[in-house]
């Protein structure tokens, strides 16, 4: 699973990064601590009546889905489970057109042992990392239509078996795209099912093959001090 992870590029870095077309309002500033239904940059695609346009917008780290009558949902939806999704209620339609990547330094995971959980930072040494996300705008139906906050984005970051080193301390990680697979996740023009789910996956085993990660400090408030390593504490 991925419930913390780093994002600290700033806008300008992720529109050269990511090629973005246009910017919206109230993206959040650089975060070593993020939870879930904090705010997160995410690079989506949209088509109107023009060609595609690539976005960078703020959304609402837990999606939820256009059906549910509340913000809040008794169940978590900050991650989805990349094998079932075709068949999931809360994420099916935002697979089928509504696909985005969540930008990352890279993320935190527990590994534990009995009841002692140890924290690691799992990052790319080569630089940020892409997870696939799903995207899903939902209406506050208690705000009137000319209110500007009636609509929140939100996202979520798809999730799969780990493999190799990293199963060590994990059983999940996130999705994780190689650059050659950006263009074909987020384009609106190709309908989204579960084999495009599973090539996310075939593609992200590169990536996640390359990941490093290293022992840090039971996490504190936020700060670039929270993926510092310290000596380990045992071996995996």
């Amino acid at each position: 699973m991925c419930g913390r992870f780093v994002i600290s590029d700033t806008a300008p870095d992720l529109v050269r990064m990511f090629d973005v077309d246009t910017v919206g309002e109230g993206l959040p500033p650089a975060n070593w601590n993020v939870r879930p239904t904090d705010p997160i940059p995410v690079v989506i695609e949209s088509k109107k009546e023009g060609p595609v346009v690539r976005r960078l917008e703020a959304a609402r780290w837990s999606l939820v889905p256009s059906f549910s009558r509340e913000l809040k949902l008794k169940y978590p939806t900050f991650n989805a489970r990349a094998e079932g999704l075709a068949k999931s209620a809360s994420f099916r339609a935002s697979l089928e057109g509504k696909r985005a990547i969540v930008p990352a330094d890279g993320y935190y995971e527990w590994h534990t042992v009995d009841k002692r959980k140890t924290p690691y930072f799992i990052h790319d040494p080569d630089g940020p990392l892409a997870f696939a996300g799903l995207y899903s705008w939902w209406r506050d139906r208690t705000k009137a239509d000319d209110d500007p906050e009636r609509w929140v984005l939100t996202a979520t970051i798809l999730t799969t078996d780990a493999s190799g080193d990293l199963a060590r301390i994990h059983d999940r990680v996130p999705v994780t795209l190689p650059r050659e697979f950006w263009d074909t996740w987020l384009d609106p023009d190709t309908k989204g099912d579960q084999s495009l789910a599973d090539a996310a996956v075939a593609a992200a085993r590169g990536v996640a093959g390359r990941l490093d990660f290293h022992e840090v400090a039971p996490l504190g408030d936020n700060g670039p001090e929270l993926i510092e390593p310290v000596p380990p504490s045992e071996e995996l």
